[in-house]
């Protein structure tokens, strides 16, 4: 009669044989080819960092306008098209480029006064991570970005307030500001 095997034997030996897969394949990738520089350039939505790179041909981020305030907030440039995202010493955490609406808000400091997980936008695009901050021209202004991940449709002479941005950014902008966070619109 065979000697039965007990389940914490299996366990052990599956664990170890998914171990050793995992470390060959790690050796394996490690002796492939690297990314240069170049090819792992950081996109538009890269985190600000406060040390220079040490490439000369990685693009730098934008610099934090000087006059958007202090402390912990969200900038958002009409002219730059861009948002950043600060923490509370003052210090842009993330920056990204946005597209916005046909009715752009006036420069001036406003805060989050509602924020809506999903709905359908006024241009008919499903939309996600919806952060309302004003009104314009009797038209919400609200960052979001599209559930599927695209820029806006073109605005065919409508009133839209939608300021959209990529998806992944829409998702830390969510996180990022809670009901009440402060927005600084600068020019």
């Amino acid at each position: 009669m065979a000697a039965r095997l007990p389940s914490w034997a299996w366990v052990t030996g599956l664990t170890a044989g998914a171990t050793a897969v995992v470390v060959a394949l790690a050796v394996q990738a490690d002796a492939g080819p690297h990314p240069t520089a170049a090819a792992a350039r950081p996109g538009p939505s890269a985190s600000a960092s406060p040390h220079p790179s040490a490439s000369a041909h990685a693009p730098q981020a934008p610099e934090l306008p000087d006059d958007s305030g202090d402390g912990r907030r969200i900038v958002y440039s009409l002219g730059a098209k861009r948002v950043w995202l600060v923490d509370a010493t003052g210090k842009p955490i993330r920056t990204f480029p946005v597209w916005p609406g046909t009715v752009a808000p006036r420069p001036g400091r406003y805060s989050i006064t509602l924020r809506t997980q999903s709905l359908k936008g006024s241009d008919g695009v499903e939309i996600e991570h919806v952060m309302y901050f004003t009104k314009a021209d009797g038209v919400n202004v609200a960052f979001s970005n599209a559930l599927d991940g695209s820029s806006p449709p073109p605005a065919n002479g409508q009133k839209l307030g939608g300021i959209r941005l990529h998806k992944e950014d829409g998702a830390a902008l969510w996180s990022f500001g809670d009901q009440g966070t402060r927005v600084a619109v600068v020019n």
